[in-house]
């Protein structure tokens, strides 16, 4: 399956596609440079907005605009056509060092927004990174602790399933949770795949229709799919080292979206661009966060 180039992006860590149908467009972050970017797929038009931190990982709004977890913590974003971006502070994270940002996030099927932070260089090896739950108008609350570099966030299209990885290199492992939906509480931890014996290191990740995993296996240039037993059925490959994020989008939810980081140390001229494929399923919306 040919991955095709939809936007040579050049994002230094281009992550968290998010597809919304209303506009036939996808959007996505670039992490360093705290970048949000929209791509029409009637038009091939690109938009783009600065924030003024990083910028990890969005959601999108019952109210049309964002929730964000950036460095500080969570903030709403609204993106305007005159490419001004507003900026408005939510809930300030506590982080238990200062180099630390948010990572990884996205909403449960009920509309929380879960976010990981990170100490920001990963070369650290420090565990200090924390999974938090938000919802409007509370304080984050700190659910899991003890990551280096928390990636993967998904659940299973009952929500009753949550999935989590840590991508760094010493520790690779993908966990299952059982996920009470009622109070947005996980139990029950194991491991559903160790990537040690695997291709690439576990980062960003989807759901489809049957209950699928999808994970970017970064510096393999491949995305892995898992059944809801642990087992690969399939990869498919992409034409870059470092693919970062995927999410299933397309007016059927047929395709799927993958966002990669720049690697200026090989010849990949592709690399931080977006990518579109043709995964043969289907992914399902993704959940609005409630203002």
């Amino acid at each position: 399956m040919t991955a095709e180039l939809i936007v040579d992006a050049r994002n230094a860590v281009g992550e968290c596609p998010v597809w919304v149908p209303e506009e036939n467009a996808l959007y996505w972050v670039d992490i360093p440079n705290g970048g949000l970017q929209r791509w029409s797929a009637a038009t091939g038009h690109i938009d783009a907005w600065k924030a003024p931190q990083m910028l990890a990982c969005i959601a999108r709004t019952d109210a049309g605009n964002w929730v964000a977890g950036m460095e500080s913590g969570f903030f709403q974003l609204t993106a305007h056509n005159d490419g001004s971006l507003d900026t408005t502070p939510l809930a300030e994270v506590a982080h238990p060092r200062a180099d630390m940002r948010l990572n990884d996030g996205r909403c449960d099927r009920q509309g929380r927004f879960w976010a990981g932070s990170m100490v920001r260089d990963m070369g650290a090896n420090a565990p200090a990174g924390i999974l938090y739950r938000y919802a409007s108008g509370a304080a984050p609350h700190a659910q899991l602790d003890g990551f280096i570099t928390l990636n993967g966030l998904a659940f299973s299209p009952d929500g009753g399933t949550m999935y989590v990885s840590d991508s760094h290199p010493l520790v690779q492992q993908i966990w299952a949770f059982d996920y009470d939906t009622d109070t947005g509480t996980p139990s029950n931890r194991r491991v559903f795949v160790d990537m040690q014996p695997h291709q690439g290191r576990p980062d960003g990740a989807a759901v489809d229709v049957d209950g699928g995993y999808w994970i970017c296996a970064n510096d393999a240039g491949l995305i892995h799919r898992f059944t809801p037993d642990g087992r690969l059925d399939r990869s498919l490959r992409v034409p870059v080292k470092k693919p970062s994020m995927c999410a299933f989008g397309g007016s059927r939810l047929d395709t799927l979206f993958v966002t990669s980081i720049r690697d200026e140390q090989s010849e990949q001229s592709l690399s931080g661009g977006v990518f579109a494929l043709n995964p043969s399923t289907t992914g399902l919306p993704e959940p609005r966060f409630a203002l």
